[in-house]
């Protein structure tokens, strides 16, 4: 009689560490597999690596579809349980958790050399290694992955999280100079760099480059996709990337829940194919784990910020065409005035004090407090909030507001570093005319594309154009301004929520 029993994966049911090490469930493994020729599951000779191994489960489903794929090769199960394990399928755990793990699920033991594996090796680690290194100080950083000394240096009896793929000058040596053909896997997004509250430097892009080092035929990884816009050591990975004409695919995911659920990852996260030996476009797909909404094939580096949405670069280019110059000339960069977020200066004047405008309310700091490098203090200023309104997740029904404060300071009047100041001018009409641009969900929207952090900054504003701000703006304006469509103005009303 047949079971009723509920018997999940077991891959499915563990739990994530931390949003820095996030193990991938059984399904996402496998979209991320099926990017891959299939004839190479059928070849007895195609090697493969986890560098960074979890759960192990990239490996198990590898594994299990090299049993499929070899059957004729290799009848004997046994023997091609054998051949796979030994020959075939290797990893690099990332801690000594993670190597027992792994170990149960592709060697259903965690000593390898036991009666318990499928398969019997000569050591207890197998082809799944792990070894508890220690980061290599200098001036107070890690010289290989940027940790800080002072949070990780802490003892052999702390875990170090120093990765082995990439504390070493030549991964090659790692597997005796081994070539592999295929470099899969979902490594550790970010560790603490010693700042404030939950301040962490990425590593992500350390596991990818580290990777190339190795030159498979294909490397396919799972990745935040902050990447798409640079900053915060992520720069000269981005050109990389964006440069590359060698990334085959690359499967977006906005809301990092549709790949992760109950993960929120700000900015979304991405896999994408490298394949060394290809020189083309890259066909891009914004999807969900249940519904692919667009496929297109395109450049990665037809913008400075890659664009993640295909009915979004469609709608930029057609604003675009019409070569006016663009906001982020205007933008100011952040804390013009030199004024931390946390100062809330005096509640009374003092002489020719100027007044503070704060989360605190207005106070009052002494002219020599405030650095003017523009001398933009007796002009108008126009500002909005540092951060994005509502984080970087869309709200329940699916839209982005974007913008939360926007204000204008009177002449004499400073803020602190919560903002940004988006221009500046001489007569209040004009910066009142910028802000009924601001509210515009076409301004917003093409903020949007330039976002993903919750931080706004003046080259998130690299496809807004800069407008005559002698007379007020609507969308209805700007809609007939670009020539939109029906569906392109459709798309930006779905997507960008009403701002009062």
């Amino acid at each position: 009689m047949k079971s009723n029993t509920y018997n999940p994966d077991v891959l499915n049911c563990i739990a994530n560490l931390s949003n820095d090490e996030v193990f991938t469930p059984p399904e996402l493994a496998n979209q991320v597999l099926d990017m891959l020729p299939q004839e190479l599951f059928r070849s007895s000779s195609t090697t493969f690596l986890d560098p960074f191994t979890k759960s192990g489960v990239f490996l198990r489903e590898i594994v299990k579809r090299l049993d499929r794929g070899l059957e004729r090769q290799i009848p004997d199960r046994q023997k091609r349980i054998d051949h796979i394990l030994h020959h075939q399928v290797f990893g690099i755990a990332i801690t000594e958790l993670t190597s027992h793990i792994a170990r149960r699920s592709v060697y259903c033991s965690k000593d390898a050399s036991s009666e318990y594996s499928v398969t019997r090796f000569k050591t207890e680690s197998g082809n799944i290694l792990y070894k508890n290194i220690f980061h290599t100080w200098v001036n107070g950083k890690c010289k290989y992955c940027g940790a800080s000394q002072e949070v990780y240096d802490r003892g052999s009896e702390a875990e170090q999280y120093a990765y082995q793929f990439i504390h070493t000058d030549n991964p090659h040596t790692l597997f005796n100079n081994m070539k592999f053909d295929v470099i899969i896997g979902n490594p550790p997004y970010q560790l603490s760099d010693g700042g404030n509250a939950a301040s962490a430097r990425p590593i992500y892009h350390l596991f990818v480059e580290q990777a190339m080092k190795l030159h498979p035929h294909y490397l396919t990884m799972i990745i935040p996709a902050r990447w798409y816009a640079g900053g915060k050591g992520l720069d000269e990975f981005r050109q990389i990337m964006l440069s590359s004409s060698k990334i085959r695919f690359l499967k977006d995911y906005n809301n990092s829940a549709d790949c992760f659920p109950g993960v929120n990852i700000a900015g979304g996260v991405c896999y994408f194919l490298w394949d060394n030996l290809y020189n083309g476009l890259c066909t891009i797909s914004n999807l969900s784990l249940d519904k692919e909404q667009s496929t297109e094939q395109r450049s990665l580096k037809e913008f400075q910020t890659f664009v993640r949405d295909n009915t979004s670069v469609k709608i930029i280019r057609k604003i675009l065409s019409h070569k006016e110059r663009t906001m982020d000339n205007v933008v100011r960069s952040r804390n013009s005035f030199s004024i931390p977020s946390n100062e809330r200066g005096h509640t009374t004047r003092q002489n020719s004090d100027c007044v503070l405008l704060s989360s605190g309310g207005r106070s009052y700091l002494k002219r020599n407090q405030i650095s003017d490098k523009e001398n933009i203090i007796s002009k108008y200023k126009v500002i909005i909030t540092y951060a994005m309104s509502g984080g970087n997740k869309p709200t329940s029904n699916g839209d982005y507001q974007i913008l939360s404060s926007i204000l204008i300071l009177a002449p004499n009047e400073v803020c602190s570093e919560t903002y940004l100041i988006v221009d500046v001018y001489n007569n209040e009409v004009e910066a009142e005319n910028l802000i009924t641009y601001l509210k515009t969900k076409t301004l917003r929207f093409l903020l949007l594309q330039s976002l993903t952090s919750i931080h706004i900054t003046k080259s998130c504003f690299q496809f807004v154009p800069l407008q005559d701000f002698s007379h007020p703006w609507t969308d209805e304006m700007l809609y007939k301004k670009y020539g939109l469509g029906a569906e392109e103005i459709a798309f930006i009303e779905s997507m960008i929520r009403p701002m009062e």
